[in-house]
């Protein structure tokens, strides 16, 4: 996990704006999880790879918000890392009960951080 973390801070520093690449990850993730969800019968195989894309990139903003290198004041910090604990407890149950109703609360979670990163909450 730690690659991945490096790898998305070397792309992050080559951006103009990290908020906007950690929005459209977001929006990415939440954009396939939203497919599947809108068109289950026939998408449902794609969800592991959808929950996996959603938790590696949670995985690495939580790795970020508890780092002690982060400058975030620690209250954010910390709503981030509860928010990916949730992320990561909600795709556990999707994975043990998958059910199209389940995919809401992440599609939304990711949306409206998302629109907060972009200026647009």
């Amino acid at each position: 996990m730690q690659h991945a973390a490096q790898a998305y801070g070397s792309i992050a520093k080559k951006t103009a704006n990290p908020r906007e690449l950690e929005a459209d990850l977001l929006l990415t993730a939440a954009a396939r999880l939203q497919a599947i969800r809108d068109s289950w019968d026939s998408k449902r195989a794609e969800l592991d790879a959808a929950l996996l894309y959603n938790r590696k990139l949670w995985s690495i903003f939580v790795t970020s918000a508890t780092s002690a290198e982060n400058s975030l004041p620690a209250g954010l910090r910390q709503n981030v890392a509860n928010i990916g604990l949730f992320v990561f407890k909600q795709t556990l149950t999707t994975l043990i009960d998958p059910k199209p109703e389940n995919l809401g609360s992440l599609i939304s979670i990711n949306r409206e951080l998302a629109a907060g990163l972009l200026g647009r909450a």
